[in-house]
């Protein structure tokens, strides 16, 4: 990979290469709203996204995504432990040295992929190949500008590299952390973390509620399991009905069939007042339903939530990320967090009780919501890239 990568034959427009884990469903979904950021431009901007552990050895996948998500489903206090011992290490200490060795060694069919692709800029929606690239970047077999776009509300040790053309904080707190290690701060863009296009407008509430069959003026709660459709929804599902009120609920059960059809027999039960839903592509409709959203506080689900101003009660979050994501958001007054059942239940009921307090929060995440930010990440990568085409 020696040189600099050019334009391939035919080509007119920059091309931009975005790198994801599937690592949870977060980093890809921040890395394809970046790609699809590149449809609303007018030029003839490619994007590519592509999963960099696609492009490894079945080790290495198995260590930074399968592993990881088995780690915070069955054993979270293992995974707290090592993502403040991560956080924690010298980046030159023994642990990092000889993990950084073995991801070169593991990673060579992403480098001879991006070789083959002649990106004019990488993005990178997770610290694998950002890494990974940052030492391709220091011995010159690679000469393309590498960004980093940080996916939650908090900064880990892990994605910070030396030889990034740049970063992508989301809020300002990040940014001070970036600086505190050592970022330039002309390398740092205050961006958001990218949403889907879908997200930059609230889409019209009757409209979505008729396409549900629901009431669009009953108070309204959506329940969210995440990705994978897991943390007993049912089970929350049956305790929130048996709350007295004129309250709608909306479950999603993702790609979880099993606990879909335990609601959608639990929603004969309580006509009019449960709506399971199954895995979804426009989950916008169903936010724009809602007063308020039920969910674990990923980075990406949590920027979608601020993009349309969705307040939200917070829960069973994961240790370290999730958890920081929590507490900027309870910092900004846009959720609420709940430690359990019980506790959930109660915010529920306090909420119902003190509507304004619910229009105050939508207020708060509307305040703190980046709906553009792909359009202005992408902006910023290909300011550079022009910059650089100037010089070369």
């Amino acid at each position: 990979m020696g040189g600099r990568l050019v334009e391939g034959e035919g080509r007119t427009g920059k091309r931009v290469l975005v790198l994801s884990v599937p690592a949870g469903a977060g980093h890809t979904r921040v890395a394809d709203a970046i790609r699809a950021g590149a449809l609303a431009r007018p030029d003839d901007t490619d994007v590519i996204h592509l999963d960099a552990t696609a492009y490894a050895t079945p080790r290495l996948r198995k260590v930074y995504a399968d592993l990881y998500i088995t780690l915070v489903r069955r054993a979270p206090a293992v995974w707290s432990w090592v993502y403040q011992f991560t956080n924690g290490a010298a980046p030159d200490g023994w642990a990092h040295r000889l993990r950084r060795r073995i991801e070169r060694r593991d990673s060579a069919p992403l480098l001879d992929k991006i070789a083959e692709l002649q990106p004019d800029a990488i993005v990178c929606t997770h610290f694998l190949p950002a890494e990974i690239l940052a030492h391709c970047v220091a011995d010159g077999t690679l000469a393309c500008p590498v960004w980093v776009q940080v996916t939650d509300f908090d900064l880990h040790r892990m994605w910070v590299h030396r030889h990034m053309a740049g970063y992508f904080a989301g809020n300002d707190e990040v940014a001070f952390l970036m600086r505190k290690h050592g970022i330039p701060d002309d390398s740092i863009h205050v961006t958001g973390i990218p949403v889907m296009p879908a997200f930059s407008r609230l889409p019209d509430r009757a409209a979505c509620a008729r396409e549900l069959g629901i009431d669009p003026d009953r108070m309204t709660f959506l329940l969210m399991g995440g990705g994978a459709g897991l943390g007993g929804l049912a089970a929350l599902a049956q305790r929130l009905l048996a709350i007295p009120g004129n309250f709608q609920l909306i479950a999603l059960a993702g790609r979880n069939a099993e606990e879909l059809a335990i609601l959608q027999r639990l929603a004969a039960m309580h006509p009019g007042r449960l709506v399971p839903q199954g895995f979804t592509d426009r989950v916008e409709r169903l936010m724009a339903c809602a007063d308020v959203a039920i969910t674990k506080p990923g980075g990406a689900t949590t920027a979608e939530c601020l993009a349309l101003g969705l307040p939200m009660i917070v829960n069973a979050s994961i240790p370290g990320q999730e958890e920081r994501n929590a507490n900027f958001l309870l910092e900004h007054g846009a959720a609420m967090k709940a430690f359990d059942a019980a506790s959930l239940e109660y915010r529920v009921r306090y909420l119902m009780a003190h509507p304004d307090e619910v229009d105050r929060m939508r207020a708060r995440a509307r305040a703190l919501g980046r709906p553009h930010a792909a359009a202005a990440v992408l902006a910023a990568v290909l300011k550079q890239s022009e910059s650089i085409d100037a010089y070369v």
